[in-house]
């Protein structure tokens, strides 16, 4: 039976298998994709990352599949692992570019930690109510790469994450495509923490990048927060949002936090 190599990595607690795939060699599908990322019986993760040729004069291609096997547009937490394995697999040591469904991103590496330059963010609603799992949810949008629906709760850890995330996600007002779904909690010290239920993943997650950018600007467009947002994420690493206002949207987004090797391995596929 063939083996597949691979690389584990996690960013903030969010976790990925690892593939160079520059020679094109793997042709994975979603079946295949989605029984290495079961806990049970693959590797493990909650997605699967593959770093490709670049198509559009960018360093390289990312990748990005979701644990249930299907293509999404981008993930912030892993597209820092990709810019850490990347560049140890194309030799490069200080910053790249890479295409993804979501356009070019740039990465700075600094050490242990990489700071990204998201791809502008769009579709931005303010306030709708919605009927969510018969409660009444004060619910903001805004697309960072994926889509993303931010409620504000009072309180984060009492808060049924699987229960509303998932009818937010599969909530007729974001039909066909569904949502990611945030819930956000302030801190005493004025930063915030994120509680996610990734769409894809279909449960709660330890971290969600796009997610914290999401949330990071639309809790400065709300309270008036300057630029860098502190956003503690379930995992319990902090990761930072820099952001400068245009007028009514958002330029020069960034998303730093760290992106950990954790084992390489190989695992036999059918």
């Amino acid at each position: 039976m063939p083996t597949l190599h691979f690389t584990k990595m996690n960013g903030a607690g969010n976790d990925f298998v690892m593939l160079d795939n520059r020679d094109l060699r793997h042709a994975l599908d979603g079946a295949a994709i989605a029984r290495l990322c079961d806990r049970h019986r693959g590797v493990g993760a909650d997605g699967l990352i593959a770093v490709e040729p670049a198509q559009n004069g960018a360093d390289f291609r990312m990748r990005y599949y979701n644990a249930d096997g299907g293509e999404a547009e981008m993930c912030g937490n892993g597209a820092r692992c990709f810019a850490r394995f990347a560049s140890r697999v194309g030799r490069k040591t200080s910053a790249i570019t890479f295409e993804t469904m979501a356009g070019v991103i740039g990465a700075r590496l600094l050490g242990d930690e990489v700071q990204l330059a998201m791809s502008a963010p769009h579709s931005l609603a303010l306030g709708r109510e919605l009927d969510v799992a018969g409660e009444k949810l004060t619910v903001h949008f805004l697309n960072t790469g994926v889509p993303h629906a931010i409620v504000f709760v009072d309180d984060l850890e009492k808060t049924d994450i699987v229960r509303l995330g998932a009818a937010l996600r599969y909530h007729a007002h974001f039909a066909p495509k569904g949502t990611n779904a945030n819930f956000i909690g302030k801190l005493p010290d004025g930063s915030i923490a994120i509680r996610t239920y990734e769409r894809g993943v279909e449960n709660e997650t330890l971290a969600c990048g796009t997610g914290v950018t999401a949330a990071a600007l639309i809790f400065a467009r709300l309270t008036g927060a300057a630029s860098p947002v502190r956003v503690r994420v379930r995992g319990g690493d902090t990761l930072q949002v820099g952001f400068e206002t245009d007028v009514d949207a958002w330029k020069n987004v960034t998303l730093t936090g760290p992106a950990d090797f954790v084992f390489d391995g190989d695992v036999a596929v059918d």
